[in-house]
């Protein structure tokens, strides 16, 4: 089992595969089984890399609150990525990985390849955003006085109720999964990186000029991510939108096929130089062109 030391917090990884690196970044519910569909077709072309966040094993589990934070989480995947002396990588993140995903591209710049930023951006929408970090707070002290994670409970609510009702005993993996998550990790994962990340708008600046090749992934059910991914695709000049029908939150476990299809074919996109940048004048909400009146 191989290991990447982090200011003396041990982070897991596996790979699997070889050619272009691919990175697989999990969600605060998965771990890095979560990704167990993608590495079995990526793993034919691409060298599969899946880490386990600090807080979820086989990855440490810090007892101290401080050992945890949004910016120590990003700084844990640039120690993978530099451990395994990856000049480019392709990065698939869900969720908070997702959200991680995008802060690569704007800390690590060309060497993030390609990105997949699949259910990203809960709690960034700036009219919801006080909601989700008192929910999240809330969630939090609940695991911690409880010792225990609730997986049933969290695995109907309204964003992954989808994967219930399309497969599952997907699901049933899902949520014993979930259950076996330390209670520890999981409270001070959503206090110190789930509700004290900045939102997506506080980086405004940074994704306009943003040249990464990027797939913006979002179910039409996942309230909490609609609104922020499409403003990311308005602000985000390289990046594309694509909205899953009648999907929620675990877009890669509600249809690993249509997932893996859709990745599939942006990577080929991106590797061939075929995911042009935006032109401005899409951005118009007119008819016909500028010139159209001349």
């Amino acid at each position: 089992m191989a290991f990447v030391d982090a200011g003396g917090v041990k982070l897991h990884y596996e790979e699997t595969g070889d050619g272009h690196p691919l990175l697989f970044l999990h969600e605060f519910g998965g771990d890095a089984r979560t990704w167990e569909h993608q590495v079995r077709l990526f793993s034919r072309r691409y060298r599969c890399i899946v880490t386990a966040a600090r807080g979820y094993p086989p990855s440490d589990v810090p007892h101290d609150e401080a050992a945890y934070g949004w910016e120590t989480s990003l700084a844990d995947i640039i120690a993978v990525i530099d451990h395994l002396k990856l000049e480019r990588v392709h990065v698939v993140g869900l969720s908070m990985g997702a959200y991680m995903g995008l802060l690569l591209a704007l800390r690590l710049g060309g060497r993030i390849s390609a990105l997949v930023a699949a259910s990203g951006g809960s709690g960034a929408h700036l009219p919801t955003r006080d909601a989700f970090i008192a929910e999240t707070l809330a969630a939090a002290d609940r695991i911690e006085a409880a010792g225990a994670v609730p997986a049933d409970d969290m695995g109907r609510g309204p964003n992954r109720i989808q994967l219930l009702r399309k497969d599952p005993k997907g699901w049933a993996e899902f949520r014993d999964h979930l259950a076996e998550h330390p209670a520890v990790g999981a409270a001070h994962t959503l206090r110190r990186v789930q509700a004290a990340r900045p939102s997506l708008h506080d980086f405004e600046a940074e994704l306009r000029a943003a040249a990464t090749p990027t797939l913006l992934m979002v179910g039409d059910e996942d309230e909490g991510c609609l609104d922020i991914n499409l403003w990311l695709k308005r602000t985000m000049p390289a990046a594309g939108l694509a909205v899953v029908p009648k999907s929620g939150h675990l877009l890669n476990l509600e249809d690993p096929g249509g997932f893996n299809a859709m990745v599939a074919e942006f990577l080929g996109a991106a590797e061939a130089g075929r995911w042009p940048v935006r032109d401005a004048a899409t951005a118009s909400g007119l008819m016909c062109g500028p010139d159209a009146d001349a």
